[in-house]
């Protein structure tokens, strides 16, 4: 079907009311008209007034013609401005060169990558060309970590974009090394930073940490575009933009984002064309001094001090600090004696130099010249007429005599402490001779808590002035007076017999201060040795006795079945009928008369206490129970003229009740202890050490079903 274009008359007056309102839609966009090409003006050019393209994009001044339908200069920014002013082929070729590519990596294609492709490829050449210098020599690190960490291979350009490939680049924030580390991420990538070593600055450290780190990026956004703006930006920034305006895509929080972030892709994806197609730019020359990588020897220094530049000078290289160049995180040239373990890389081509020369040698050789000037301290300047304020860098630079007193014995000793129960700040104040402040101070300890018995504190305490002659000897230093410094007395020899015994008799008192202390540690240990062997040996006890008391019970249980056999065989008038044994002693035990019933007795305490059977008192007193009532009149012996009806008990039935009572008794004498009261840091296993117990019978005396107790609870605890 063929469609064609329909004209249409229209009449004169519609026309004319056509092109006005046409007139009325052009006059409110001036930026619609500005963002077109513009035309040359009178001098048949435009103004090439354009900023650097390495920050954000910038608004630029468009003058118009005379007969424009815009009356005012437009502003128009700078990455559309060069996308207007690129020529229409190039602009195809790159976009074709770009989508071509066969990466994993952020590759889109926009006028923001081509204002940074142009910078690249024809306004900045010269910094391409100094990265590709140095490409040889440190891309096939990356690759072969982002081949073990199996990321995209194109992420190596990433390090151009941080470092420009410079190890020891360092930015205003503090950004460190090839991949721009933060102090923060780099502790948490475990990379030793100190004032000797910085690992930021170590090309395979700082690699494999990049690698991790990209990683974890990856894991949490599973974007490109984000992993790489949250490697500028960090990635709870980007997290917390998403949250706020709900977008997924890095080019849909373009505008949410800060300027380096807006051109952190852009700028990655043309150092990635710019690296990949740089012979087709003319970027590579023959007057480019690349870098390769080439073999390496190492040398462990295993704590020896050390310098680079004498290992320069071994190896015979004209330049001391030619070998920093394998060594970048290095901070000095040289490393102290007892620093941790080192390897130094150097090139194995070196090996010519040094010869046949063992490793002890060469260290020998390599250790720092003892003769390197120190610097010096700074003294005030000195003023005609008026004498410098007397510090204690003056002083020690001009010999005075406080360089003398600084060297004498300290004037506190160091005493530790463990607070005991019931001690407070103020007592120990008053103990040591100190103030509360200073042991607050000391041991960092809240003001208004109380403190905790155990605590281990550290006391200062004063030690004993001087002699008055080494008092009075600042004053004369200090004296400040127009005329000049008056002479110092020679010290007599009494003085400094006395200066000498004085300070014989500090360092006698320091040593026996710290030999106490040491007793008293070595005194503590032995008690912490002894408690722990009592508290096996109870243990081991407390588990024999309750075996042995086991194998007793089954013993006793046999030999109470054997006897209800045997009774059971018997006639009952004879299995009634006490035993000899038991009358004998019955009869042995029995008072001369009868026996009141005081407050507290009961029928089983008095038939323990003279030897006899409950049942027996119950059958001799004609009980109806065993219950007793203070006043009662009790026997303990058979009537002579009545034969005992004893009712017919079950031996094993009194067994039993003889065994609860013995154990009860075992018990209510255990419970005849004392009564602790739970202190703040207490626990059940302090309580059991402090009184000599166990835990277990802690646990059954208070009827605990755990091992926690609570502040103010009161445990009953029974004697050792």
């Amino acid at each position: 079907m063929k469609q064609g274009i329909k004209h249409v008359k229209m009449p004169h007056g519609r026309r004319r009311w056509l092109g006005l309102g046409l007139l009325g839609l052009l006059l409110p966009l001036p930026k619609t008209m500005a963002q077109q090409v513009p035309q040359p003006d009178s001098a048949s050019r435009v103004n090439a007034t354009m900023p650097a393209l390495l920050g954000d994009t910038v608004r630029v001044r468009l003058e118009l013609q005379p007969d424009s339908l815009v009356a005012a200069p437009q502003q128009v920014d700078s990455a559309r401005l060069e996308w207007l002013r690129t020529p229409p082929t190039l602009r195809d070729l790159v976009c074709d060169r770009v989508g071509c590519f066969e990466t994993d990596v952020p590759h889109q294609f926009n006028n923001s990558v081509m204002a940074y492709v142009t910078l690249f490829t024809a306004r900045n050449r010269s910094y391409m060309q100094r990265v590709l210098e140095r490409e040889n020599f440190y891309f096939p690190i990356f690759e072969k970590y982002l081949a073990k960490y199996n990321l995209p291979t194109d992420l190596k350009y990433l390090a151009v974009v941080e470092s420009a490939l410079i190890p020891t680049a360092k930015s205003p924030v503090g950004a460190t090394g090839l991949w721009q580390f933060m102090g923060p991420t780099a502790g948490d990538l475990n990379l030793k930073r100190d004032e000797w070593i910085d690992e930021r600055m170590a090309p395979e450290k700082a690699t494999e940490a990049a690698c991790k780190h990209l990683r974890y990026l990856y894991g949490v956004f599973h974007d490109w575009e984000l992993v790489l703006a949250a490697y500028n930006w960090g990635a709870g920034s980007v997290q917390r933009v998403m949250r706020r305006t709900g977008k997924k895509t890095f080019w849909d929080l373009y505008p949410h984002m800060p300027a380096e972030t807006r051109n952190y892709v852009p700028t990655f994806t043309a150092i990635m064309y710019s690296m990949k197609y740089a012979e087709a730019h003319g970027l590579r020359t023959d007057k480019l001094q690349y870098q390769y990588a080439e073999a390496l020897d190492t040398l462990g220094l295993r704590g020896r001090a050390f310098d680079l530049r004498r290992l320069s000078r071994a190896c015979g290289y004209a330049d001391s600090l030619y070998l920093t160049r394998f060594n970048p995180e290095l901070r000095r040239a040289a490393l102290p004696a007892g620093y941790r373990p080192y390897v130094v890389r150097f090139p194995a081509s070196a090996a010519v130099h040094l010869g046949d020369v063992d490793r002890n040698t060469l260290l020998d050789y390599c250790q720092p010249t003892a003769e390197l000037p120190q610097a010096l301290a700074a003294l005030p300047p000195r003023l005609e007429g008026v004498e410098p304020w007397q510090s204690k860098q003056l002083l020690a630079a001009s010999g005075g005599p406080r360089a003398e007193a600084e060297a004498e014995a300290p004037r506190f000793r160091r005493v530790p402490h463990k607070v005991k129960r019931g001690e407070t700040l103020a007592s120990l104040a008053e103990r040591f001779d100190v103030s509360q402040a200073q042991l607050r101070r000391w041991n960092d300890l809240p003001k208004g808590r109380a403190l905790k018995p155990g605590k281990q504190l550290v006391v200062f305490v004063p030690l004993p002035a001087a002699a008055p002659a080494t008092a009075k000897a600042p004053v004369e230093a200090v004296a400040v007076a127009p005329t000049p410094r008056p002479v110092r007395p020679v010290a007599s020899a009494e003085e400094a017999a006395a200066r000498k015994e004085q300070a014989e008799a500090n360092a006698r008192e320091v040593a026996r201060v710290q030999e106490l202390v040491r007793q008293e540690k070595l005194q503590e240990a032995r008690l912490v040795a002894i408690r722990q062997r009592q508290a096996i040996q109870q243990a081991a006890a407390e588990a024999q006795a309750r075996v042995a008391a086991r194998r007793a019970a089954q013993a006793q249980a046999t030999e109470a079945k054997r006897a209800e056999k045997a009774v059971a065989a018997a006639e009952p008038e004879e299995a009634d009928e006490p035993t000899a044994a038991e009358t004998t002693a019955a009869e042995a035990a029995a008072p001369a008369g009868p026996y009141t019933v005081r407050r507290g007795d009961n029928l089983t305490k008095l038939a323990r206490e003279h030897g006899v059977s409950v049942a027996q008192l119950v059958t001799w007193n004609k009980l109806p129970s065993e219950n007793v009532v203070q006043g009662q009149r009790l026997v303990f012996s058979a009537p002579a003229d009545v034969e005992a009806a004893a009712p017919r008990r079950h031996p094993r039935t009194t067994e039993k009740a003889m065994a609860a009572a013995t154990k009860a008794d075992s018990r209510k004498a255990e419970l005849t202890g004392k009564v602790h009261l739970v202190q703040p840091g207490d626990t059940l296993f302090n309580i059991s050490r402090r009184f000599g117990v166990s835990m277990q019978q802690l646990r059954e005396v208070n009827h605990l079903t755990s091992d926690e107790v609570k502040l103010g609870q009161k445990l009953l605890v029974p004697q050792s």
